[in-house]
């Protein structure tokens, strides 16, 4: 068993007390599971009524009473009959489960004062060595993430062992909440879900679409400059497809129903991989030709559960920044370093300049491929790594049955990491779908194949781009660049002219022309936290010149039309 840290050991204590709080305050409630986790910990619980904000109010009071009484957490061993006993005659159904389903005739339970938990442990000694703890929230969970099982709810909290880690994190995550994207995207007016439509599909607004098609345009720049050909393929295709490509067998459950089109099986996509597989066999190749490089924003459709949907993060209809790379096995750690340096560039360009880098490697069971090809691909890919500079560390196992992969996670202003960017090597689609080059003998070779994924998709990347910025995008990312504001009507037919000039400029620009009030204009277009606004009165109209103010407050005085041109130029 993997030895546990500190700091693990003591969140799983907290869910113990905590769940002993709750038992004490809802003895009717039933208790599930309550591990630690990443930043802290959580128990799932059945309870009728649901928990409110005043419940865990209550909860970490009764924590805190506990705490003070500075219970010993005592581990017994007990047969496993007595323990499935001891559960029945407490009515703790979930329990009962757990303790039928491990294959052991001794269990291990801990006591610690009125509360008995199946755990196989360790705790902290005492009750009284948790000291810093905060309950955070209440979320539905399905018993063992099973939608078709019971609907349970799920306290979450945090544990440090000194009150200035615990006030830092709490401090996080306040930030955190106050750069929701999915608020931005409101407040912004960027996107919308809509329960009528369906959960997790972004109803993109005017604004939106704009921040979509400047990120669009600068994703086909810039791999059309790389030696990528753009690819367009379609949303559905025929069930047989997927067959060849092994998602039917293997990703069923990520897929949505089949359709039937003249008597045919048909699906939405799942993947992009396949249809770019199909337009390689639409001719022979040599290989003199590779690496052949592909591109799409393919739009992809996957089954997600309800209770995983989060704004644009965790979507059902996303659009993939997608790329495959067909290779010879000599050209793998060449074309692994260039599409590394790639995605590091790609990123630099949106702002993101920290990163943690993984290697994944081959699983201990369950991989297509020889052992030596995954070698071989390891192999290339810490080559290629090393020659970059940056730290890595091995993911022992981590990969995918079909390939090892390189993970980069990028850290964004507030020090939270985010996965973005994937270079996965694939074994397996080659062979299931027979391509092939001709090689320099002139017979079949079989080539490699990479995935790779710069952004991830449009819709989790712009949600990570609005948090990290605030939604105070840079300038060349805003969907409006200047709001051009009147004082009064006398201004009208100059500011349609200011209008008129900007977008000649290829300027992002809108006219407030409503008949309200200047400060109140100004208010209004500094929440949308556009970049620039122009203030126009009877001066600056008699002047030909405009009074600028930036982002932040500032006031950049009066300038020339052209000068304003060009300050916003240079701040691309």
């Amino acid at each position: 068993m993997k030895e546990q840290k500190p700091l693990d050991i003591l969140r799983h204590s907290a869910a113990h007390i905590m769940a002993a709080a709750v038992k004490e305050l809802f003895p009717l409630t039933k208790v599930a599971i309550g591990p630690s986790i990443e930043n802290g910990f959580y128990y799932d619980f059945d309870k009728i009524e649901p928990f409110t904000l005043d419940d865990l109010i209550k909860i970490e009071e009764k924590m805190k009473k506990i705490i003070k009484e500075d219970s010993t957490f005592v581990c017994l061993s007990m047969p496993k009959d007595e323990v499935i006993k001891k559960f029945q005659d407490e009515g703790e159904k979930y329990k009962i489960e757990i303790a039928s389903q491990i294959d052991e005739d001794s269990l291990s339970i801990y006591k610690t004062g009125n509360f008995t938990d199946l755990c196989r442990g360790p705790h902290i000694a005492s009750t009284g060595q948790l000291k810093y703890f905060k309950l955070l929230s209440v979320a539905g969970a399905y018993w063992k993430g099973d939608s078709s099982r019971e609907q349970l709810q799920r306290i979450y909290g945090t544990a440090f062992f000194t009150k200035k880690d615990l006030d830092n994190y709490l401090s996080k995550v306040e930030e955190a909440q106050r750069r929701d994207h999915r608020k931005l995207g409101k407040d912004l007016d960027l996107f919308s879900v809509s329960d009528i439509v369906g959960s997790g599909l972004i109803l993109w607004h005017h604004k939106g679409v704009i921040l979509r098609d400047i990120i669009e345009n600068y994703f086909k720049k810039f791999h059309f400059e790389n030696g990528y050909e753009l690819l367009s393929t379609p949303h559905i295709a025929s069930e047989e497809l997927f067959k060849v490509s092994g998602h039917l067998q293997t990703y069923s459950d990520s897929m949505y129903a089949s359709m039937e089109v003249e008597g045919k099986p048909y699906r939405v996509k799942p993947m992009n991989c396949p249809m770019h597989l199909m337009i390689y066999k639409t001719k022979l190749h040599s290989y003199k030709e590779l690496p052949i490089r592909y591109a799409e924003l393919g739009t992809v459709y996957r089954f997600e559960k309800s209770g995983v949907l989060h704004g644009l993060l965790r979507v059902r209809g996303f659009t993939q920044d997608d790329g495959h790379v067909i290779v010879t096995p000599e050209q793998l750690e060449k074309e692994m370093l260039e599409v590394f340096n790639l995605a590091i560039k790609c990123l630099k360009t949106f702002g993101f300049n920290e990163y943690k880098v993984y290697i994944a490697t081959r699983p201990k069971t369950k991989y297509v491929g020889r052992v030596e090809d995954w070698e071989r691909a390891q192999s290339s890919i810490e080559n290629a790594l090393k020659k970059t500079g940056y730290d890595y560390e091995i993911d022992e196992g981590g990969g995918a049955f079909y390939g090892p992969k390189i993970d980069i996670k990028i850290r964004d202003s507030i020090d939270r990491l985010w996965q973005c960017s994937t270079i996965q090597f694939d074994f397996n689609l080659p062979e299931r779908f027979d391509i092939y080059y001709i090689d320099s003998l002139g017979k079949r070779a079989r080539p490699y194949m990479i995935h790779r994924a710069l952004m991830g998709s449009l819709e989790r990347f712009i949600g990570i781009l609005l948090e990290h910025y605030i939604g105070a995008l840079p300038i060349w990312l805003s969907p409006i660049q200047v709001a051009i504001i009147n004082i009064n009507e006398s201004q009208y037919e100059y500011c349609s002219y200011l209008l008129r000039k900007l977008i000649s400029k290829g300027i992002r620009v809108i006219f407030d022309s409503r008949n309200e009030k200047i400060g109140y204009k100004i208010r209004e277009s500094t929440m949308q936290k556009i970049p620039y606004i122009a203030v126009v009165g009877n001066k600056e109209m008699d002047t030909d010149k405009i009074s600028v103010r930036a982002r932040g407050n500032k006031n950049l005085g009066i300038m020339g039309i052209d000068d304003f041109v060009s300050l916003i130029k240079n701040s691309f």
